[in-house]
């Protein structure tokens, strides 16, 4: 039996709603520069819908939103994000963690949890992070590295209270026949120090200790393939361009992820295949199948 597992990320749902002055007296001001000069002209909601749609047709049995639903944490953002993610399907086949630019102020930072808590329950009740959802022989596990951060700062952590839970989980997995995906919105590595995840030492060696199977990120809006060493073997952490981008000159247009998981006599196998836009608003296979 094969369970497929669909992975996309950084929707940065626009349009962006018109913010009032008293919105703009933070680091939304700089946010909001950004989308007017920028960010409007590559973040398309028909280019969103589209990969939506294809990927919804490739009927997965889970899908993946690895956080940046919205751009600069409006109160006005909040719904409309609620209502695209109803669109891309039930609490029960989605899950969800937050970007930063989901906590992008200190102010609206508690919305994601109240907006998005159908998406965040583990299978406990509760929407806490760190959470675990089982669906069939996959384990889900969605860590929080948003939070509120300094203008011109884009950088995330855990803490060291989400990670001492995440141990405590993945020690009660260690002895369950489970394959164990993490989902977290900041990349494990990075090359700049303004948008890294600031305890990714302290996540890899929790890693390294209990090790996952696969980790799914956003963030840096590319496609990324990286592999962690850990004594059971490498882990595959892997990211994907922003859901919605189109024509960006730095980085791929939209993307999604699509990972066919399945067990054998010699253990899981993992077979990893992307879809997305091209130079053309044409969704195709932009990659095809491979092992993990």
């Amino acid at each position: 039996m094969t369970f497929t597992l669909a992975h996309l990320s950084d929707p940065h749902l626009p349009p962006l709603p018109k913010p009032r002055l008293a919105d703009l007296a933070n680091k939304r001001v700089l946010g909001y520069l950004n989308w007017t000069r920028n960010r409007q002209s590559i973040h398309r909601r028909d280019i969103l819908d589209a990969l939506v749609a294809d990927l919804q047709a490739q009927t997965p049995d889970h899908i993946a939103v690895t956080g940046d639903l919205v751009n600069i944490a409006l109160d006005e953002e909040f719904a409309p994000a609620r209502r695209w993610l109803d669109g891309v399907g039930s609490p029960e086949r989605v899950s969800v963690v937050p970007g930063n630019h989901d906590a992008y102020v200190t102010a609206t930072a508690p919305r994601f949890g109240e907006t998005f808590a159908d998406y965040i329950r583990g299978d406990d009740g509760a929407t806490g992070f760190p959470y675990l959802r089982r669906r069939d022989r996959i384990a889900i596990i969605g860590v929080s590295s948003a939070v509120p951060t300094a203008p011109f700062m884009a950088t995330g952590w855990l803490g060291d209270a989400q990670r001492a839970r995440l141990e405590t989980m993945l020690q009660s997995l260690a002895s369950e026949r489970v394959f164990r995906v993490l989902l977290i919105h900041h990349p494990l590595r990075s090359r700049s120090r303004f948008k890294r995840l600031t305890d990714s030492a302290e996540l890899i060696a929790l890693l390294q200790r209990h090790p996952v199977d696969l980790v799914l990120h956003g963030h840096d809006h590319v496609h990324a393939t990286i592999r962690i060493d850990a004594p059971s073997g490498p882990i595959p952490v892997v990211g994907v361009p922003s859901a919605s981008a189109f024509k960006d000159h730095h980085r791929p247009s939209a993307a999604y992820n699509l990972f066919a998981i399945s067990e054998g006599n010699d253990g899981w196998r993992c077979e990893h295949r992307i879809r997305g836009f091209g130079a053309t608003e044409t969704i195709t296979d932009l990659r095809d199948s491979r092992v993990l």
